[in-house]
């Protein structure tokens, strides 16, 4: 069986709790250090967890996405691999220009810890690929206001790139209540709200259980 990379920075706060996800999922957990590379074709898809990588110091995700572990991140996507990045690894991605835009500070300009109400609106090749419809799922962010250029966004939707929404509220101010987004291919996928905090009844829903 192949294995399922875990991503940890400087920072990084959520890698066990996305390692126990996808052990209870029956896959196999392998964690990948940010000052290593590695054999891209061990790994069948990865992840990269949310945290506070550098302390976000610059910006959230800056130093990550410079990091020598995600050349071969780059590498891995570039053969199609499936990659997902949850919250700060949602900024990472978007900082090493894998997906498209931004995330900035709340329109608040407070960290937000809360429970939203989400549409899904595209398509990823391997991570939620059968979520339909609306989910709710916990968000724990302090910049996470998605932003593209208004001359960008139409070219977003009309290659169905726009992931997830934020229905009924936009907590944060994103451009159109944009709450995740895809790469062109689909292999990459990124969203602020954090899925793995939401897979037991305990937990306070399971709707992210079905996201790997």
């Amino acid at each position: 069986m192949k294995k399922i990379g875990v991503l940890r920075f400087s920072g990084t706060n959520c890698d066990r709790d996305v390692f126990s996800w996808i052990q209870l999922k029956g896959f196999h957990p392998e964690y990948l250090w940010h000052l290593d590379q590695f054999a891209i074709n061990d790994y069948e898809a990865l992840i990269l967890p949310g945290g506070f990588s550098f302390g976000d110091y610059l910006r959230s995700g800056a130093l990550a996405a410079r990091s020598p572990v995600m050349k071969s991140v780059k590498e891995f996507s570039k053969q199609g691999g499936p990659v997902l990045g949850i919250c700060n690894g949602f900024q990472i991605l978007c900082e090493a220009e894998l997906l498209p835009g931004a995330l900035v500070k709340n329109e608040g300009r407070r960290f937000i810890d809360d429970w939203v109400d989400l549409q899904c609106v595209g398509v990823s090749s391997r991570f939620a690929s059968q979520v339909k419809g609306s989910i709710r799922l916990p968000i724990a962010h302090g910049d996470g206001r998605y932003y593209l250029p208004e001359k960008d966004l139409q070219a977003l939707w009309d290659s169905g790139q726009v992931w997830f929404q934020y229905r009924n509220e936009n907590p944060n101010g994103s451009v159109q209540g944009i709450a995740g987004v895809l790469s062109k291919n689909k292999n990459i996928a990124g969203l602020m709200p954090h899925p793995e905090r939401a897979i037991a009844d305990w937990m306070g829903g399971t709707d992210g259980w079905s996201f790997l």
